[in-house]
């Protein structure tokens, strides 16, 4: 119901997308706390597929409405079909005039077409070139991008499965109306991302150095940020993980390499448009230049300090992969994280991953869509504040990306995350809530 309506208001207010937002993360909660506390039996699974492929099937056919990215994939897979370059031309160069009118629907719908050639990296453009021989409807890259949460979740399965956790934890994952919006109805890339992701975590824990390097090596060409797992996902003497990650890396670029550095494409141009060169979009910047006295602090430094506290992790991720098997239970089997020895790679790459989305502070809420297989597989109140915070604030008037509206919506989406963790760390210290809920596995046995 909610999922239709999130259709509805786009042609007819009744409640508004805040409100929809609002009863979906509200009804995501609720159903977190079931799928964590309570017994199940051998349908639970079934109808928590059933109720997630619904979802996204309500929303996998109107035309995308709250973001328009969807029609660049299309339109760089048409391209690439003419035997030209995606880095080559912005789509409103005359050079591509003969590609206008058999995709007119697509060309109308492309953002900064007559200013900016795609950013996407190499392993994006594959995949749009592939998915555009089968159609270069939108509608078929928005299926294309709903598989890949299909396979996200088979390796979320495999994953808890072989953690010892029960399958229905994937509702964490599967019910998100984080990607009921932003991957059913936008079709967003960070789905093929997060497939890739969760391969490459499936594949590090089973001790399978190439086939992580492989993995990890096609999400950072599809989207640039899970390179900050690396670290994470390195095993000590085991160099052949970082060596196939390079070599995907750099037969992705090789193959794009006929327009010299224009293979970045509109990279550059993001960074400056954003704010991110500026620091005019990182909230915690902001929020130093509201001190008295640090009202110049530079963007530079801030840089600087983001780089020692990815330093720090890159330390604690190095210290996790040289210790011995029989020390690293002490480490994953912690108060926070109900996790085999093996998976003590998983905190370190969750926290690495989190770190990078508060420094950075991104604006839009599918930025951290990547983070929900994270907290499928170790989840935190701390995170799904963040997630479910940041895709509710978004939908409210407060969300103009920059200005001081944007800076009262990340006061309050930070302030919430503090809280949260505040709260969770004294839950994890004094635990009255188990008196009240049982854990789960004590139920599960039960029943």
């Amino acid at each position: 119901m909610l999922a239709r309506q999130l259709v509805s208001e786009h042609h007819r207010f009744t409640i508004g997308f805040s409100g929809v937002a609002c009863c979906s993360a509200i009804l995501y909660a609720a159903a977190v706390l079931v799928a964590l506390t309570q017994p199940t039996n051998r349908l639970t699974f079934p109808m928590i597929l059933a109720v997630a492929i619904l979802c996204r099937l309500v929303t996998l056919f109107p035309p995308p409405f709250l973001s328009t990215d969807v029609y660049r994939y299309a339109w760089d897979g048409v391209v690439q079909h003419a035997h030209i370059s995606p880095y080559r031309y912005v789509p409103g160069d005359p050079a591509l005039t003969f590609l206008r009118e058999p995709n007119r629907d697509l060309f109308d719908n492309i953002n900064r077409r007559n200013y900016a050639v795609t950013i996407y990296p190499p392993g994006a453009q594959f995949l749009f070139y592939l998915i555009t021989l089968i159609s270069p409807a939108v509608t078929c890259m928005k299926m294309a991008m709903v598989l890949f949460e299909g396979l996200t979740m088979f390796g979320l399965v495999r994953l808890l499965g072989e953690f010892g956790h029960p399958r229905e934890r994937a509702l964490l994952y599967a019910w998100c109306p984080l990607l009921v919006w932003e991957i059913g109805e936008a079709g967003h890339l960070d789905s093929a991302a997060m497939a890739f992701i969760v391969l490459a975590l499936l594949a590090r824990y089973r001790k399978q150095a190439i086939l992580t390097g492989l993995f990890l090596g096609i999400a950072i060409m599809i989207k640039m940020y899970p390179v900050v797992l690396l670290p994470a996902l390195f095993r000590r003497g085991e160099y052949k993980m970082p060596a196939m990650l390079a070599a995907v890396i750099a037969f992705s670029y090789a193959c794009y390499s006929s327009v010299g550095m224009r293979v970045f494409g509109f990279l550059g141009g993001y960074v400056q448009e954003e704010g991110i060169k500026s620091g005019e979009r990182y909230f915690l910047l902001e929020l130093i230049h509201h001190v008295a006295g640090l009202q110049n602090f530079p963007a530079a430094l801030y840089l600087l300090g983001c780089a020692f506290v990815f330093a720090v992790l890159g330390a604690w991720c190095w210290s996790s992969c040289c210790q011995s098997d029989s020390a690293r239970s002490s480490v994953a089997q912690t108060r926070w994280f109900d996790l085999p020895p093996r998976a003590d790679f998983l905190p370190p790459a969750t926290a690495l991953a989190f770190v990078l989305m508060l420094l950075f502070s991104p604006h839009y809420p599918w930025y951290v869509a990547w983070l929900l297989p994270f907290f499928t597989l170790a989840p935190t109140l701390t995170l799904f504040t963040y997630i479910c915070g940041l895709f509710y604030l978004c939908t409210t008037p407060l969300a103009v990306g920059r200005g001081p509206s944007q800076f009262l919506l990340n006061e309050i989406l930070y302030a919430s995350v503090l809280l949260a963790l505040v709260v969770e760390v004294l839950l994890r210290r004094w635990p009255l809530h188990r008196r009240i809920i049982p854990k789960y596995d004590t139920l599960r046995r039960s029943d």
